[in-house]
């Protein structure tokens, strides 16, 4: 059996440039604070703890934790690439839900160097021999760096498709600018305009500008997840609950579709949503606001469709129409996404999860999806992994 899982607590740091930002440990001491303030408790309360991050070594967890307590809990380094916050939380969750543990934080951070990502490990084989074999094949540009080549060469797979015009894209771009303009935790706040992310330097021809890729970003995030018996005790929020939440990874059709929207995760993202909507009783229409992977502008434009928030193709038709936005269908991103508020790989999905929780509680000021009752969260990692989180207002 199982039992309800509540978000009583989030927290999060304002995202920073590399090199600006503090040292990773004071990153995520911070953020744990501010969550375990958010819920009203003491480090002293959480029983297990799950801390995600991709570039800093082993046990880095415990070395930004032991700033907070030394408690002697269990605590485990989670790294699922950018999907890492989000796969801590999912832990977390497990935790909670299966009786293991009735109090467990979930923390993510990411201290980042500036420029592309790049192999840290260069003597041994790369997890994305796959993925790399797979651009080789499919996308013939060699001087492209491999994460551009990736979603850039899906974004071209699905403009060749439909006849997907790269305005759209940039579309998607001003949109997060004017969302993250009310969000002080944001990276980027300008406001930018379609005209303004088409004239930015050309990254690939035809398919990608710079401002439609997110930039490298430094910062911290944190949750506390606990059960309903738990929270009653000692007086918590359980205004935020988890309703359903699903973990998938690549299945053979990631390669043999021969396809890099396959490649990039269309197939786990689907999967992983389909499994949520099942379990949780309730299909894409239902969904008030999002937050979902947009890593770069063409990878919020898929996930649109592999969500189900639109029809397969319909994706151009349903940004044009302002679907994704205030008085549209369903808010995406309403933080700014990745694209604005930034992506510290480790820390972006617990990010996700805070604005989620605020828009759920009623907090996000002039972010606030009026109404909101049922949020999505969708976090990708190459790699890969996906996590997709429904989150109900109770």
């Amino acid at each position: 059996m199982t039992q309800d899982v509540y978000v009583a607590g989030v927290g999060m740091i304002p995202f920073t440039k590399p090199g600006a930002s503090e040292p990773y440990p004071q990153m995520a001491a911070k953020a744990t604070r501010a969550a375990l303030a958010d819920a009203g408790i003491g480090y002293e309360l959480v029983q297990q703890a799950y801390v995600g991050y991709v570039y800093a070594d082993s046990t880095a967890g415990q070395a930004a934790l032991y700033d907070v307590g030394m408690s002697g809990i269990p605590i485990v380094n989670v790294n699922n690439n950018c999907s890492t916050g989000s796969t801590a939380l999912f832990l977390a969750r497990q935790a909670v839900a299966s009786g293991a543990a009735e109090c467990v934080l979930a923390l993510g951070f990411e201290q980042m160097m500036p420029g592309a990502l790049g192999a840290v490990f260069k003597d041994r084989p790369t997890p994305f021999e796959r993925f790399d074999n797979a651009a080789n094949e499919l996308v013939d540009e060699p001087q492209i760096p491999l994460a551009l080549r990736y979603f850039g060469g899906a974004g071209l797979a699905h403009m060749k498709e439909y006849g997907t015009k790269l305005s759209t894209f940039a579309k998607v771009r001003a949109k997060a600018s004017r969302h993250a303009a009310n969000n002080p935790l944001a990276l980027f706040r300008n406001v930018v305009t379609e005209e303004e992310v088409m004239n930015t330097p050309v990254m690939w021809p035809g398919v990608m500008t710079r401002l439609m890729a997110c930039p490298p970003t430094c910062g911290a995030a944190a949750a506390i997840v606990c059960s309903a018996d738990f929270a009653q005790r000692h007086g918590l929020d359980r205004s935020v609950r988890i309703k359903a939440q699903a973990m998938t990874t690549d299945k053979p059709i990631s390669f043999e579709a021969r396809d890099m929207r396959e490649v990039v995760g269309f197939g786990m993202a689907q999967e992983a949503a389909r499994q949520v909507y099942e379990a949780a009783g309730i299909g894409p229409q239902d969904v008030d606001v999002v937050e979902l992977h947009d890593c770069f502008a063409q990878n919020e434009l898929l996930s649109y469709e592999a969500l189900g928030l639109c029809p397969v193709g319909g994706a151009e038709q349903f940004i044009c129409d302002g679907d994704n936005s205030y008085g549209g269908k369903v808010v995406t991103n309403p933080s700014g996404g990745l694209l604005s508020k930034g992506h510290p790989l480790g820390a972006t999905g617990l990010a996700q999860c805070t604005e989620l929780v605020q828009q759920l509680r009623g907090t996000a000021d002039k972010r606030q999806v009026e109404g909101a009752r049922l949020a999505l969260q969708h976090n990708l990692g190459l790699g890969g992994a996906c996590v997709v989180t429904l989150y109900e207002r109770v």
